[in-house]
């Protein structure tokens, strides 16, 4: 349930921007980027192969390198 949450939310702020597509490796992908939605033990495992992807992350206050916190989606809106 959360996950969907997450996944909701961040498809919600960024479908303004541009349309969204869904991926092979990696939750969502926009432009030429591709983005991983999950929680603050989100691991960027699963699309670390991908050269312009990013881990979208619940829970945390400040990203670091490619891990990006969730909460700021909210400001494109």
């Amino acid at each position: 349930m959360t996950g969907n949450m997450r996944e909701s939310f961040f498809a919600n702020q960024l479908s303004v921007i541009h349309p969204l597509r869904y991926v092979d490796d990696g939750d969502f992908g926009l432009l030429d980027h591709v983005f991983e939605v999950g929680g603050k033990n989100k691991t960027a495992k699963q699309v670390k192969h991908v050269e312009k992807s990013f881990v979208v992350a619940d829970d945390i206050e400040i990203g670091y390198q490619h891990k990006i916190p969730l909460w700021l989606f909210g400001f494109l809106y």
